[in-house]
């Protein structure tokens, strides 16, 4: 449809409120928005109108049709909104990303649990977050390890106990001495979830439930432990009257702020529970958008996705409807919520901390980004785009023998590698080390994914790089084509001494030479698939070794050999399990993991002690 022709197709909506989808010659979905009326908000796309924004400009220009639902309210609307958003990932709404990856905080399995931060799980324990803040999650461990003066060292235990003597934390009374066996079991494992209560719930129900337990030791004239506690209790006072924390103790906040220059809009969210900072999560939007209408587009998708909703929500400009902001929000959370925008005392004091913290991430922003901005203008320039990539998927296939054939997805945002997106592929269909049709295959895989609405593959990015030459391309161009896929595809070759030389397309080469930021750009990317996918084809080699070696053990199949390996992870870790840690992950009688312990030491005993002494 042209432009007057959508015009006229508006002039006929409804007055009622609701929700409508503009979509383009594909028929893709490429906006949702909701509207109180939904004649008049649909009829403004299409009339001429200078205030509209760059990127409502170049929304309308792909518009080809759009479509309607009436609902019976706006707050009907906006939660039918939010769910199509998240449905079909349209292109032009905002679509939230932190930027940073996730962390954790593991308390892992066993007997003697311990504290660690994580970068993803993995593995046995259990986990809390995920957590944003990678200085959240260092800051609350080591606090956590500090006050109920946990082992902090990389001893196992039971295994290492009275074999050294105690470190300096020992002595300087930051660790009680795990080492030297001066608690017990059962006493210990207490200990560490006391201190996940901590972490979880703050220093209010930490220091009452210990003021409860030194009540009842004193009473039971245990004074020791008594003391014990005092002295836990002294600690974490310590450390809370250190936070600077701006709030009452028991209160739950969400604070938000936002900051702009002409490039970039940041949004910031601090969340603090039960009186503590517990995470600060950083929102980009590369765009000209409108503040207010971002703002409240930002808000809704937040709290949408939220799976901890505070009670109180503090904002630094209120969005276009507070109150309809309001109702959504208890709406999604099922509990009642505030929203407000402070204007003095201790909460405009906290949102002035989030502003600065969004200040602060913007310029940190800008002088990041300077260079990139420069290599993503030179490559789009250089392969004829019609704007900078600033989404690029790259490829790249690893071979060990006739198996283990995988393929690596890496992916690029704004000039930076964005790990969270990052997708592993083993070959299923090709027989051979063939690394066209290798190629083609995870190709294939990943954009049928995209058709079928996979959320992991639910954004098309704007450049495609290949770890390959022509050969490569032509494959992957006859998938595209059978597909229907309109993606700039190009291959990336090396020079005999393995550097990165040109850019290739099905035409011929294109040199990168003369294009310094584009050039090192190119091979960043290049040396990082072929990283990633070698990496995982060598885990992959490995877990077979392993598993193959296990299972020449008696007693030791499939599902042993994978729970094994699933626990442990490393040859090295079961070999310094104990018998009983054998026979726990591997379902196995003590006397049957007493065999595999001896198997294990004897296979692969000499080969651990020559791989040490070889590095």
């Amino acid at each position: 449809m042209t432009i007057e022709e959508l015009k006229q197709k508006a002039l006929s909506l409804t007055l009622q409120p609701g929700v409508y989808l503009m979509k383009d010659k594909q028929g893709t979905i490429i906006y949702v928005g909701k509207a109180k009326a939904l004649k008049n908000r649909v009829v403004s796309y299409f009339r001429e109108n200078s205030s509209h924004t760059e990127k409502v400009r170049q929304m309308v220009a792909h518009v080809h049709d759009f479509d309607y639902i009436v609902t019976g309210s706006e707050f009907e609307a906006l939660v039918l909104e939010c769910s199509l958003i998240k449905l079909h990932s349209p292109k032009y709404n905002i679509l939230l990303k932190d930027d940073k990856g996730y962390h954790y905080i593991h308390i892992s399995g066993g007997d003697y649990p311990r504290i660690t931060a994580a970068k993803q799980k993995d593995g046995d324990g259990t986990y809390l977050g995920p957590y944003v803040s990678s200085y959240i999650v260092k800051q609350s461990v080591d606090e956590a390890n500090r006050v109920f003066c946990l082992p902090s060292c990389s001893k196992r235990f039971p295994q290492e106990f009275r074999k050294s003597r105690p470190c300096l934390n020992y002595h300087i009374h930051r660790c009680f001495g795990l080492c030297q066996g001066k608690m017990g079991k059962e006493e210990y494992q207490k200990l560490v979830w006391e201190a996940v209560e901590y972490i979880k719930h703050g220093s209010v129900s930490s220091i009452g439930n210990l003021q409860k337990e030194m009540e009842e030791a004193a009473e039971n004239l245990d004074f020791e432990r008594a003391a014990r506690l005092r002295d836990r209790i002294r600690a974490i006072q310590k450390i809370t009257a250190t936070q600077q924390v701006l709030l009452d103790a028991d209160k739950n906040l969400d604070v938000i702020a936002f900051a702009q220059n002409h490039l970039v809009i940041c949004a910031v969210v601090i969340q603090y529970r039960d009186g503590r900072l517990m995470d600060k999560l950083t929102y980009f939007f590369e765009d000209s958008s409108d503040m207010g209408e971002l703002r409240g587009e930002f808000l809704t998708q937040y709290y949408a996705g939220a799976k901890d909703i505070a009670r109180c929500v503090l904002l630094d400009e209120p969005p276009e409807d507070l109150e309809l902001f309001e109702q959504f929000v208890r709406h999604q959370a099922g509990h009642a919520v505030s929203a407000s925008v402070p204007q003095k005392g201790d909460r405009k004091k906290l949102i002035e901390m989030a502003r600065n913290n969004a200040l602060e991430q913007l310029s940190d922003r800008v002088q990041r980004t300077g260079k990139e901005v420069a290599a993503l203008e030179q490559l789009g320039n250089l392969l004829k785009l019609p704007s900078p990539p600033m989404y690029i998927e790259a490829y790249d296939i690893s071979n060990w023998g006739e198996t283990g054939r995988v393929g690596g997805m890496v992916v690029f945002e704004n000039g930076r590698p964005l790990k969270s997106d990052y997708k592993r592929f083993a070959i299923k269909e090709v027989a051979g080390q063939d690394d066209f049709a290798s190629m083609a295959e995870v190709l294939r895989r990943r954009m049928l994914r995209f058709k079928e609405g996979d959320p992991g593959f639910s954004r098309m990015p704007d450049l495609i790089l290949l770890d390959g030459g022509k050969g490569q391309v032509s494959a992957v161009r006859k998938v595209f084509e059978e597909l229907q896929i309109d993606v700039p595809l190009f291959g990336m070759v090396k020079d005999n001494r393995h550097r990165t030389r040109a850019i290739v397309s099905e035409e011929g080469e294109i040199a990168l030479s003369a294009v310094k930021s584009a050039f090192t750009f190119v091979t960043a990317i290049q040396d990082e698939v072929h990283r990633f996918a070698l990496a995982y084809q060598r885990t992959l080699h490995k877990k077979a070794n392993y598993d193959s070696d296990l299972k020449k053990l008696p007693g030791i199949g499939d599902a042993r050999a994978k729970a094994l390996l699933r626990e442990f992870r490393t040859k090295k870790r079961m070999l310094e399990a104990s018998p009983e840690e054998l026979a726990q992950a591997a379902k196995l009688s003590l006397e049957k993991a007493e065999a595999l312990w001896a198997g294990l030491h004897e296979m692969w005993g000499g080969q651990d002690s020559a791989e040490n002494a070889a590095k």
